[in-house]
């Protein structure tokens, strides 16, 4: 009887941590990664200051016209 007693004890066992396997698989979550369905846009605002190359050019004249022999 100990014999039969143990075997069942061992199937229930067995059932029990397959079931409980099975329960852990089935509630692991999924992770999908899609494209999105619109392109992606991307907006730069630069604002451009002109002021540096005017202020450049200006002083490059005053100085080509105190050297003239320079250039």
């Amino acid at each position: 009887m100990r014999k039969i007693d143990q075997m069942i004890n061992k199937a229930i066992s067995g059932t029990l941590l397959l079931l409980l396997c099975a329960a852990v698989i089935a509630c692991a979550p999924i992770v999908k990664v899609e494209t999105p369905s619109e392109p992606i846009t991307i907006n730069l605002n630069i604002k451009l200051d002109a002021d540096v190359r005017v202020k450049l050019a200006d002083e490059a004249k005053k100085d080509i016209a105190a050297n003239p022999g320079v250039f």
